[in-house]
């Protein structure tokens, strides 16, 4: 795939989900990586399991001087820092009219201040070292609204213009950042809609492969964009969802 064995990378969100899917995927290619997560407890089981290529950093990623920090012990530890993949992100839902301040900076804060400030240190380190690439992870949802998701699709559609932005600054250094938008993914950020019957059997009637994604099928798309497969891939939105984007988002609110 044109991953090289002996490179560095960073994954916020690494310890559950398609972060750790990623971290598996670059682990079993030679890839050392430091892992960011607010589970210290997970982290501690990576670094055993993998002595020498994982080190686990606890990180909000919504603070500056945690991802500061973060880059640093990864350069510290690992010598350099080839790739990065900016994973971590949740949700608190609510309709429009209803939700909290509170609940929208949470929603807001994750998914997209914490995508920008990693990007940033991230970019910050490459630009003076030799150039690197950068995934953010953002959603279907980025094109495709839902219900009680405003705070969450708007955060993510703004994940997809930070990218483009991103790759438009920083291909003068050598930086490629791209997007993956995954649709639905089997994972325990989705599992308490997708484990009631008919809110699951709502989502397989607009995706065509009838199925959610498995979090390494969203690994493999993220580890091509940093491969030198994708050298001239810059500032792309790779959709990664069995064809749901041409049928249409579920109608959720008949479920709340």
């Amino acid at each position: 795939m044109g991953i090289s064995s002996g490179k560095v990378a960073v994954v916020t969100g690494g310890a559950s989900g398609i972060g750790f899917a990623i971290v598996q995927r670059l682990i079993n290619a030679g890839v050392k990586v430091a892992v960011a997560d607010l589970n210290g407890e997970k982290l501690k089981e990576l670094e055993d399991n993998h002595n020498g290529y994982l080190i686990g950093c606890v990180t909000d990623v919504t603070k500056e001087a945690d991802i500061e920090g973060l880059v640093k012990k990864t350069v510290d530890v690992f010598g350099k820092l080839d790739y990065a993949f900016n994973v971590a992100g949740a949700s608190k839902p609510g309709a429009i009219v209803d939700q909290s301040e509170a609940d929208w900076d949470f929603t807001v804060d994750l998914c997209l201040k914490g995508v920008f400030l990693s990007l940033k240190h991230e970019a910050k380190y490459m630009k003076d070292h030799g150039g690197g690439a950068i995934v953010n992870v953002a959603s279907l949802n980025a094109h495709v609204p839902m219900f009680y998701g405003a705070a969450y699709s708007s955060a993510k559609a703004g994940v997809e213009m930070l990218t483009k932005n991103a790759a438009l600054e920083l291909a003068q250094h050598n930086i490629r950042v791209n997007a993956i938008l995954p649709g639905l993914v089997a994972t325990p950020l989705t599992s308490g809609l997708t484990d009631v019957e008919a809110i699951n059997e709502a989502y397989m009637e607009r995706i065509p492969m009838r199925r959610a994604a498995e979090p390494d099928e969203i690994a493999g798309p993220s580890l091509f964009l940093v491969s030198d497969d994708a050298s001239y891939v810059n500032g792309a939105s790779l959709v990664v969802d069995g064809a749901w984007a041409v049928s249409g988002y579920p109608d959720l609110s008949k479920f709340m």
